[in-house]
């Protein structure tokens, strides 16, 4: 009895360890929270750094089709090795937060934001759940088309209750996740775009990426979405640049 009662509980501390090997301070509320103070340290290294590097940045090497909001991540231990920080942010992935720190428009005005690893985590269990679905189907569970290409995920298919969602770094509203033809995840940030348009003055017009009112007016960067433009005054999706 003492060992089928070992048997039972193996599996569940296994979940729990494992989790806690995930982020294992990602309880702490220093952790769990953008720190607008870490940010400017952060920036003030990047800064400092390019000046002194004749105009290049301390990021990891990613391959060119990398998506452009997680191509520029910061490799603090370039940071570090040049003595500008003597230690990596407690709300970076790498000391146990939620965030990986990137870089926007590197070229020009390198500016650092903010990945919530918690849509990524959001993302990962969908592709999971696509992947053991994807090898006894030949074609992915789509749903409802909502543009040229994009899709809804039938999420019944996976096996699902509801249909797949992130919880939005910006607004806190539940983002659905949406696929294209490829079975590619993305989060479908429309709702966010919308009150950005309203809340934000821009000069954007049809056929620009209107993502960066996003990215540039707040702490993120909108992670695993597809490029967005302007038709009436409504942000819709830009499958031409896809």
């Amino acid at each position: 009895m003492k060992n089928t009662y070992i048997r039972l509980l193996w599996p569940l501390l296994m979940v729990i360890l494992l989790t806690g090997c995930l982020f294992p301070d990602s309880e702490l509320s220093k952790n769990a929270q953008p720190n607008q103070s870490q940010l400017k340290k952060v920036q003030s290294a990047v800064n400092q750094y390019h000046e002194q590097n004749q105009g290049l940045l301390p990021i990891r090497t990613k391959s060119s089709d990398t998506p452009v909001f997680r191509k520029y991540l910061i490799d603090f231990q370039a940071l570090k090795e040049q003595n500008i920080m003597t230690e990596i942010p407690g709300t970076a992935y790498q000391n146990g937060g939620i965030y990986q720190y990137s870089i926007i428009t590197p070229e020009d005005d390198p500016r650092v934001k903010l990945i919530d690893l918690r849509i990524s985590d959001a993302i990962r269990e969908v592709a999971v759940k696509l992947n053991v679905y994807r090898n006894e189907h030949i074609y992915p569970p789509f749903g409802e088309e909502i543009a040229d290409g994009i899709f809804r995920i039938d999420h019944e298919k996976l096996g699902l209750e509801s249909p797949p969602h992130v919880e939005s770094p910006y607004s806190k509203e539940n983002l659905p996740i949406i696929m294209d033809t490829e079975g590619n995840l993305y989060v479908d940030y429309r709702i966010d775009l919308t009150s950005a348009l309203d809340e934000y003055e821009h000069n954007f017009n049809e056929g620009d990426d209107i993502r960066y009112l996003l990215a540039e007016n707040t702490p993120f960067v909108p992670a695993y979405s597809l490029p967005y433009t302007l038709r009436d005054g409504e942000p819709v999706f830009d499958t031409s640049s896809k």
